[in-house]
């Protein structure tokens, strides 16, 4: 059953997500928390759709942790859904990403048109400053900046090295850090086909401030909380248990 309700998921994200690209193309010559309130209706609607089919829910832990003002999210990052469950978590947002998934047939074009933060991940200092510069720029839009400081999809269970992105736009925006962990691997793996059910969790950590400490200090604040925190969330697999279920 995994295996035919991921295949029905498929199926539906691969037929709605082109029409949801010209849907977002058209966008265009509106403002940007425009385009975002429409075209993020794709995000919300793959949510809804693996809850249906694959029976995959979310609950979400430390809702009073998030502040009223635009903020840097520095997150765990272990699959494509928290991508598309951030949009129903959080105020509208902007992600820093590689410049590469811009070039991705359909799921890039409408990718392009959320304003995102698109940097050469290669080019170390230079990427810092276009994450500080265009940071700025959208939190100023009252956008929310969304960034993985480990960089890619690590797989539960295990660490990838945090780059200082998230700590060195917060302190040159002056705007909090927002940690958060969750256990989405155990669910949607890494380029994984199965989607297991369940109810994934997502913790949001209290804002960290950035004044007063260096960009590497408030790195690890982050890393420290987003691990400890990490680490006690359900790991169902690991442990070889059930999963889960929704209740």
């Amino acid at each position: 059953m995994i295996v035919l309700r991921s295949a029905l998921f498929a199926l539906c994200m691969v037929v709605v997500t082109p029409i949801y690209a010209v849907v977002a193309t058209l966008t265009f010559p509106f403002p940007p928390m425009v385009r975002y309130r429409v075209i993020s209706g794709w995000a919300k609607t793959m949510i809804a759709l693996l809850r249906l089919l694959c029976r995959t829910d979310y609950r979400v832990l430390g809702v009073e942790n998030v502040p009223a003002g635009a903020a840097v999210i520095a997150s765990k990052h272990q699959s494509a859904w928290e991508t598309l469950a951030f949009q129903c978590i959080f105020p509208p947002q902007v992600w820093v990403l590689k410049r590469e998934l811009l070039r991705i047939p359909f799921f890039g074009w409408g990718l392009a048109m959320l304003s995102p933060i698109a940097i050469n991940r290669r080019d170390g200092r230079g990427a810092l400053k276009e994450i500080a510069a265009q940071g700025v720029d959208r939190l100023r839009r009252g956008f929310w900046v969304v960034i993985f400081p480990e960089g890619t999809r690590m797989l539960p269970g295990t660490r990838g090295k945090y780059g200082i992105g998230a700590a060195h736009l917060a302190i040159h925006a002056g705007v909090p850090v927002v940690p958060v962990a969750h256990n989405a691997g155990e669910f949607w793996g890494k380029n994984g086909f199965l989607k297991r059910p369940g109810t994934v969790t997502v913790s949001i950590g209290p804002p960290i401030d950035p004044n007063g400490v260096s960009a590497s200090e408030l790195t690890r604040r982050i890393e420290a909380w987003i691990e400890a925190e990490v680490s006690r969330l359900p790991h169902a697999k690991a442990a070889g248990r059930p999963q889960p279920q929704v209740p």
